[in-house]
């Protein structure tokens, strides 16, 4: 079995993987329902305890199903494209055609990052190139290894080539650019902003998924009410744990709009619990040891600074709770860190967004109360607004943008005989 994932080291091993990529391309078109057939069994050969083991690989098996990636399909591209059929559009017909080779630069931090990214550009008939960071090497090989078994008529494998080479090698991320007709990028700004510069062809169409934080807000009619405060408890703490709180869309900091007769340490002592069991079903195996430091050192930061501020966590780093008030969101420590902090008014928090903020959770208790927050955070930058509990929802459209629109030529047709 021909390993997808490559170490290279010479600008020749990419120019050469990406004119052979081409010309499969060229040579064997596909359409969408025929990668959702072998998505979908692919998404049931990820389910082994191996593979549970590494952070993200439960969503991606979500994601990869039928169910979920269809509506996508059909909401960015219309029920037609499924088959490849042309659509009418007034005198005129449309149909999706890929870029041709699109290249794939993911950020190191989220395991599945890499696949993730190769589905959207594999969805528009496009071949993929990708360059896995070290890091992500063995699980991306142990995810792959799935889809090789299932794909045996090589339709998806045959348009894949994974490239491991250092973040150095500048000219191995030149040699990249220069022979792709697409891109998507992700990472933190320096990253995003090396990728950019790169020397892609005029003609590339270019997709940026840049930093980007989240946060969670909730109102006293939510957050106070007893026999509701577990359920919602267990929702933040699922979406603190998933992908240990490095994603974009990770809550970082949980706002309380503030009540006169709600004990806020009520609700963190719950919290507390949830954060418990799901430490229990969900243990971190290991912890960098710069991460551990960060976590103490925001520990005692946190208790240092303020009088007021409370702190609740267990003796080793799996997660801590910052209880303080402010209505600015502190610097994201990660690691299963969540700020939980008071405020007066939910709209005075939204209307500090600076448009970094890329996902608002909330819980709140009248519909009338949430459409109002979910204005004031659509013009203040946020481009998700979903229930606590669903921050990791991974659909389109995904930082405002569409995910497998730019990754096709939407091409117009109209009848010489017409």
């Amino acid at each position: 079995m021909t390993d997808l994932v490559q170490v290279v080291d010479s600008s020749q091993q990419i120019e050469c993987a990406a004119r052979r990529l081409q010309e499969v391309a060229r040579r064997r078109p596909i359409h969408p329902v025929e990668v959702l057939e072998v998505f979908e069994q692919w998404a049931a050969a990820l389910d082994t305890s191996e593979l549970r083991e590494i952070p993200g690989v439960v969503f991606l098996r979500l994601w990869l199903r039928r169910g979920t990636l269809e509506p996508i399909l059909i909401r960015e591209l219309g029920s037609d494209s499924l088959t490849g059929a042309w659509r009418e559009e007034g005198h005129a017909k449309l149909r999706p055609f890929p870029l041709g080779v699109v290249g794939h630069w993911p950020a190191g931090n989220i395991d599945i990052q890499p696949v993730l990214s190769l589905t959207c550009a594999l969805l528009g008939g496009n071949a993929c190139l990708v360059r896995v960071p070290s890091d992500l090497l063995a699980a991306t090989r142990l995810i792959m290894e799935k889809l090789h078994q299932v794909d045996r008529s090589c339709l998806l494998t045959e348009r894949i080539f994974m490239a491991s080479f250092d973040h150095s090698r500048t000219d191995l991320h030149q040699a990249m650019a220069r022979a792709m007709d697409g891109a998507m990028i992700w990472g933190g700004a320096p990253a995003v902003s090396e990728v950019r510069a790169l020397p892609f062809p005029h003609w590339a169409r270019i997709t940026v998924f840049g930093p980007r934080l989240s946060v969670a807000a909730m109102d006293a009619g939510v957050w106070g009410e007893r026999t509701e405060r577990s359920s919602w408890c267990r929702r933040i703490a699922r979406d603190v744990w998933q992908f240990d709180q490095q994603a974009c869309s990770s809550p970082q900091a949980l706002f309380l709009e503030s009540s006169n007769g709600d004990d806020p340490a009520e609700f963190v002592e719950e919290l507390k619990l949830a954060f418990q069991e799901e430490n229990r079903v969900s243990p971190r195996r290991e912890i960098h040891p710069v991460a551990t430091s960060s976590i103490c050192l925001a520990r005692a930061l946190w208790l240092l600074e303020d009088a007021n501020n409370d702190a609740t966590f267990p003796p080793s780093p799996d997660w801590t709770i910052l209880l303080g008030s402010s209505v600015e969101i502190p610097k994201p420590v990660q690691g299963r860190t969540l700020y939980v902090l008071l405020v007066d008014d939910l709209l005075e928090v939204i209307s500090k967004f600076d448009g970094t903020v890329q996902t608002l959770g909330l819980g709140i208790k009248a519909a009338k109360r949430e459409e109002i927050l979910a204005q004031a955070a659509g013009y203040h930058g946020v481009d998700r607004v979903v229930k606590l509990g669903r921050m990791h929802v991974f659909t389109s459209p995904w930082d405002g943008m569409d995910l497998i629109r730019p990754m096709v030529r939407l091409v117009r047709h109209v009848d010489s005989q017409d």
